[in-house]
């Protein structure tokens, strides 16, 4: 019985692509083809982009080039799971790395056979193509939607900033509940606005501009006069808190890759 390993990767909560839906495929496909199965490699929660952070398939590789590997096989999900490398010759690569060392890399879920011949390698390659253009145009899609989200008002992930909460929206646009510190959407559906914070807060927000912009104090004289006027205040965040553009009506979005950055003027009064 020939000895084989595992790899399986999962870069979000898609049940599609669990870890165990993974696992039981290649089980199937090990226990059809009289494949003992020795070890697992799994890169939980990592993206396929690179291979960088993927500390599993960086172990596989390690394991198959300084000659420890007590297998013969690689079992993976499909082409996907191995990487959606951006350079379709880098995950050619890592597998060559594999079939140098006279360990093959098999796919239990693709169509092709696993058998190395010419109609095999072409389809590998059209696939590692797919996969790549895959995150690029999900990249666009996610960007293009973020965009168009900040356009309506709606915040994109961060923390709410002194002097700000976050609260969550249902599809009616209804308020369901205020996010604490950590916490989260769950469903794609909702959406997230700011609303003012606490009073002793928000005071503390528009004395710091009031003192800034009308009187024309100094960061220094501010922040000593708030010192002594016991005004609740954080020091650290001081000088973020006057380059925040939430209080300046502009939201932005950080462009993703070769994507423009975005700035969206005028979406909300000042709220404090």
């Amino acid at each position: 019985m020939r000895r084989a390993v595992e790899y399986v990767r999962m870069s979000t909560d898609h049940q599609k692509y669990s870890t165990e839906n993974q696992s039981d495929v290649i089980r199937r496909y090990a226990a059809e083809r009289g494949f003992e199965l020795v070890r697992s490699y799994a890169d939980a929660g990592k993206s396929g982009l690179r291979i960088e952070g993927r500390e599993a398939l960086q172990q596989l590789i390690q394991d198959v080039q300084d000659g420890t590997a007590d297998f013969e096989v690689i079992l993976v999900y499909d082409v996907s799971r191995w990487g959606r490398f951006q350079d379709a010759d880098e995950s050619a690569y890592y597998e060559y790395i594999c079939r140098r060392a006279n360990k093959q890399v098999e796919y239990c879920a693709e169509q092709f056979e696993n058998d190395g011949g010419p109609v095999a390698t072409i389809v590998k390659s059209v696939k590692r193509a797919m996969a790549g253009e895959y995150s690029r145009e999900l990249s666009h899609k996610v960007f293009t939607g973020q965009c168009r989200l900040i356009e309506l008002g709606y915040r994109q992930g961060g923390p709410a900033g002194f002097g700000l909460r976050r609260v969550l929206l249902d599809e009616r646009g209804e308020v369901k509940v205020e996010l604490k510190r950590g916490e989260h959407k769950s469903l794609q559906t909702d959406r997230v606005i700011l609303v003012p914070g606490p009073e002793a807060e928000v005071k503390t927000v528009r004395w710091i501009y009031s003192r800034f912009l009308k009187h024309g104090r100094s960061e220094t004289e501010i922040a000593a006069q708030a010192t002594r006027s016991s005004l609740l205040f954080l020091d650290a965040a001081f000088q973020s808190l006057l380059k925040d553009e939430t209080f300046l009506t502009l939201l932005r979005a950080e462009g993703l890759g070769s994507l423009p950055s975005i700035i969206v003027e005028g979406l909300q009064e000042p709220r404090a």
